[in-house]
């Protein structure tokens, strides 16, 4: 189950020092989400706006709608024709000016997992270990993806 306590501790970027994110719940688009908007920031990170109407700052994770399982395998060859995936989704958003005196505008980071049906009971430490690289790579690597970000190098 995905509660995030609060403040989350933000990842290293480059002219941010120890900056933290200070989540309330927030209604989610849909009733098979969660959300939370930002409304306050800690650490060094000057010129970062809190969520607002106009600015959101937001975190938001999904499940799939109606969660599917693994159907049977074919009675003549053992085979499982076709295995449906559950696709969960975690989507953050923040708003920004792109230029002086313009409408914000919303930028937003979108992960997905897909995970087939079956491999949740069969190998859930695989899983499990896809998740932790994720949150591990993006941990590690949370400055050189922000400056890729804004830099456009890789």
């Amino acid at each position: 189950m995905i509660n995030p306590t609060s403040p989350i501790t933000g990842g290293a970027q480059t002219g941010f020092t120890t900056p933290t994110y200070t989540i309330t719940a927030d209604t989610p688009p849909s009733v098979n989400g969660k959300q939370w908007a930002v409304t306050a920031i800690g650490g060094t990170q000057t010129g970062v706006d809190l969520h607002s109407v106009s600015k959101p700052f937001t975190l938001s994770v999904f499940r799939p709608a109606v969660l599917k399982s693994l159907p049977a395998a074919s009675p003549t060859t053992g085979v499982i024709k076709s295995v449906p995936s559950n696709v969960y989704k975690i989507i953050v958003r923040k708003g920004g000016l792109p230029a002086l005196n313009q409408a914000a505008r919303i930028a937003q980071i979108k992960c997905e997992i897909s995970i087939p049906t079956g491999i949740d009971t069969y190998e859930p430490e695989d899983m499990r270990a896809m998740i932790s690289l994720l949150v591990g790579f993006l941990n590690q690597q949370s400055a050189g993806v922000g400056d890729t970000a804004v830099q456009g190098l890789l």
